[in-house]
């Protein structure tokens, strides 16, 4: 009976001392995870709380991908002013910080491009920009174009598109 009851605390012990070297695989991402994504609004000096966006919204990791991510109209909209949009990106909350998507000095419909650096599979960070979409996006889907435009239609659908471009060395020497 004294080795069963000394066994079972020792048990307990090493597993405790066992559970951080479990936690980097826990976090780890594979290709075709998808990237936890947060969104907040600012609009005049008023911003919205943090959203998490549902999966078909996120960036999936290693994966070339483009949503439509939808834009809540903000309380008190008028048109007069600009929205912007900011984000938190992966378990880690890598931070984009405000980008402008309504009323800015562009004719053009806006798309956020968002760049994941990453090497194997950890996340080391995320940058973002707003670009004028491509025409040839807009010739395809007209409709994008005028429900962007239309100051009735909410919620506006932001095309947001996520290539696989930034491989980090793995010897750590990215050249940043």
């Amino acid at each position: 009976m004294d080795a069963v009851a000394t066994a079972k605390p020792l048990l307990s012990l090493s597993f405790l001392l066992l559970l951080p070297s479990f936690l980097p695989i826990a976090v780890a991402y594979r290709p075709g995870d998808i990237v936890p994504m947060s969104r907040m609004g600012q609009y005049h000096s008023s911003r919205t709380v943090w959203q998490d966006l549902i999966g078909r919204h996120c960036p999936i990791f290693a994966v070339n991908r483009e949503v439509l991510m939808p834009i809540p109209k903000p309380t008190g909209y008028t048109g007069a002013d600009a929205y912007k949009i900011s984000s938190q990106v992966g378990r880690e909350k890598f931070l984009i910080p405000w980008l402008l998507v309504v009323n800015r000095k562009s004719t053009e419909v806006p798309m956020i491009e968002v760049d994941l650096r990453y090497s194997g599979s950890d996340l080391h960070g995320v940058t973002a920009k707003v670009v004028d979409m491509p025409h040839h996006y807009v010739e395809v889907h007209p409709e994008i174009r005028k429900q962007f435009w239309d100051s009735q239609h909410w919620p506006k659908h932001i095309q947001s598109y996520e290539p696989v471009v930034s491989f980090l060395d793995e010897g750590g020497d990215s050249g940043e």
